[in-house]
Formats: structure tokens, C-alpha cells, sequence
């Protein structure tokens, strides 16, 4: 193969593993590590270093390739796949660096403690059945959302590897419900293709309005569930709903809204990990 043809290949799997949202399952392992390490040394153990590593890129060509296998037909009508993100046609290297990548937790595994196992066969298998037959949650309403809680499962794995001990439930519980949020969100600027294409997602079902109003409702939930474990916590999640509402209510764009979320979920999980770092730092 030419030097130009493995070039243009890397590039490919580049723009499958959707570089802009990188920091959506790594990010939360930053999160994990800094609210579940009780000493300095503990904030690049090898456990947290093995889960970042893997968390931002391999887990990403894993969740967007499995997506894009599935989603070929779906996809050809998607005007996104020509504009932000790459298009699936059948290339042979995919479904193989995503058997590839799901499989890499089972060679790390022995890095990891035992308390973070769970989490890691949690992501793989919600991160499979989201988009591959027989189950692909992504064309069941709720459940499209519902499993989408994969999304904070890296930072779920990284403080049980760190700490030793699960998370707490109620950070669990924030966090889910945020991702829910998040995922119903980012299929608004997909509600007419999915349509034209027979795809019912809770987007779909619901219509623009009505999925605003579920976004907010989940990350207003998150926002309490945050708070009640810290005031402070709490604070920093009503952002989203906050954001949901001004976008429903005002005359922008979601097509648009919906690329600002990298950097907007960017600070907000730089402010929660330096939260954690001042905990542990100045505690």
C-alpha cells in the first residue's frame, strides 16, 4: 500500500473515532481519578494512566466504528457525514480495529483493580448492543437514552481503579441522567433524517419542543442528584438545563448548538476535576 494510501486510511480512522468528542469518555476518567484518589501518587497510577489511555482513543474507534458498521444505509442520507464526520463505505479495517479495540480491556484487565471490571464489561457490552443487532437500543425509544449512560462509565471505572471502592450512587445516578441529556440532545439535528429513514429514537418520537423539554428535565435531574451530593457539585450541572432552555426558547440554530457541547462539556469537566484536585490538594 502507498505511503498516501495508509496516510488517507489514518485519516479515516481518524474522523471515525470523532476527534471533537474524544474528551466525552476520556474526560470522565480525569473526573474519576481526581475525586477518587486520596494521594498525589494515585493521580497517575497505572490503573488511571491504562483507563485514560485507552478511554481516548481505542474506546472511540470501538463505540463510532460499531455505530457506523450499522449505521451505513442510515447514514447515506445523513448530511452530517459529509460536513463534520467521515462516512462508512464498506472499508475492510473497520470492523477489525473495532474488534480490535473492544477486545483490548481483556489484555489490560490484570493493570486494572478487580472493582473497576464490572464498569469495563458494562461499557463494552452497552457500548455494542447501542448499535449492533439483535438488541440496537439506538432504534428504541427511551432505551436509545436510557443506554447512552455508557458515556460515564470511564469515570465509574477509573475511581473504583483508583480508589478501590464503587462511586458513590448519587454521582452515578447524576451522571447518568447527564448523559441521557446529552445523547437526546445530539440526536435533534438528526430527528428528519432518521425519519426519512424509518429510525424511531426518542428524538423522533417526541419532536424538537418535546426533546428540549426531556433534556432539561434529565439534566435538571443530574443537577439535583449532583447537589445532593454537593451544593457545589449541583451548581456547576445547572449549566445544561440552563443552556437547554435559552437554545429552545431563543432562535438558534440546533444544528449549530449542537457543536458547541465539546467545549462547553470540556470546561465543565475541567472544572469538576479541578474541584477534585483542590479536594485532594488542599482538601
Amino acid at each position: 500500500m502507498t505511503e498516501d494510501g495508509i496516510g488517507a486510511q489514518l485519516s479515516y480512522l481518524v474522523a471515525l473515532s470523532r476527534p471533537r468528542f474524544w474528551l466525552y469518555l476520556a474526560g470522565p476518567v480525569l473526573v474519576g481519578v481526581a475525586y477518587g484518589a486520596e494521594s498525589q501518587a494515585e493521580l497517575i497510577a497505572p490503573a488511571a494512566v491504562v483507563l485514560f489511555a485507552y478511554f481516548l482513543l481505542p474506546a472511540n474507534v470501538f463505540l463510532y466504528g460499531i455505530n457506523d458498521i450499522y449505521d451505513r444505509e442510515i447514514d447515506a442520507a445523513n448530511p452530517k457525514k459529509d460536513e463534520k464526520e467521515s462516512r462508512y463505505r464498506g472499508q475492510r479495517v473497520v470492523p477489525i480495529l473495532v474488534g480490535i479495540c473492544g477486545a483490548l480491556p481483556l489484555l489490560f484487565a490484570p493493570l486494572v483493580p478487580t472493582a473497576a471490571w464490572p464498569w469495563l464489561a458494562a461499557f463494552v457490552v452497552l457500548g455494542a448492543a447501542y448499535s449492533a443487532p439483535p438488541v440496537r437500543f439506538k432504534t428504541t425509544p427511551v432505551l436509545d437514552s436510557v443506554s447512552n449512560g455508557l458515556y460515564i462509565v470511564p469515570g465509574a471505572a477509573a475511581y473504583a481503579a483508583v480508589a478501590g471502592v464503587q462511586p458513590p450512587v448519587l454521582a452515578v445516578v447524576g451522571g447518568w441522567l447527564w448523559a441521557m441529556g446529552m445523547h437526546t440532545f445530539s440526536a435533534i439535528p438528526d430527528i428528519e433524517p432518521d425519519r426519512e429513514t424509518g429510525i424511531r429514537t426518542t428524538a423522533t418520537v417526541l419532536g424538537a419542543q418535546r426533546t428540549y423539554a426531556y433534556c432539561g428535565a434529565c439534566w435538571l435531574a443530574s443537577a439535583l442528584a449532583f447537589g445532593a451530593l454537593d451544593v457545589r457539585l449541583g451548581a456547576v450541572m445547572l449549566v445544561y438545563p440552563v443552556l437547554v432552555g435559552a437554545i429552545a426558547t431563543a432562535s438558534v440554530n440546533v444544528d449549530h448548538a449542537y457543536w458547541w457541547f465539546p467545549a462547553i462539556n470540556t470546561v465543565v469537566g475541567a472544572v469538576l476535576t479541578m474541584g477534585g484536585l483542590w479536594r485532594l490538594l488542599y482538601g
